[in-house]
């Protein structure tokens, strides 16, 4: 499977914001590679092996894996507003994604080294 046919297969009312979820990603993470694991997008920086982000379609939510540690502590006080666990931010309403704040903590991954995954 590809990312295309994971959106292809989503429900029509999360559809929209996770394209547009999608898009951004693949706007600011330049080298890094989208692939498909554990039966979601995942973001693997070129050459590495882990995924740094991630994002899914969950029964009640879109979910977004923030799996930089570092990344997670430099933004804490602007997560803590938000529906978060260890490293998901789950957003239950499509239409109140907070793609400003993805935007950032993209741009944070992005520029952040090789390392500080969890």
């Amino acid at each position: 499977m590809d990312v295309a046919t994971y959106l292809a297969a989503v429900p029509e009312t999360r559809r929209e914001a996770l394209v547009r979820l999608r898009a951004l990603c693949l706007e600011e993470l330049t080298g890094f590679e989208e692939r498909i694991a554990y039966g979601m997008p995942v973001y693997v920086r070129a050459g590495g092996t882990d995924g740094e982000i991630a994002w899914a379609n969950q029964k009640q939510y879109i979910s977004f894996y923030l799996l930089r540690t570092d990344v997670r502590d430099a933004f804490a006080d602007r997560l803590a507003a938000h529906d978060m666990g260890k490293a998901c931010l789950r957003f239950r309403n499509p239409a109140k994604v907070d793609f400003d704040l993805l935007r950032d903590l993209l741009r944070a991954t992005a520029r952040a080294g090789r390392g500080g995954a969890c």
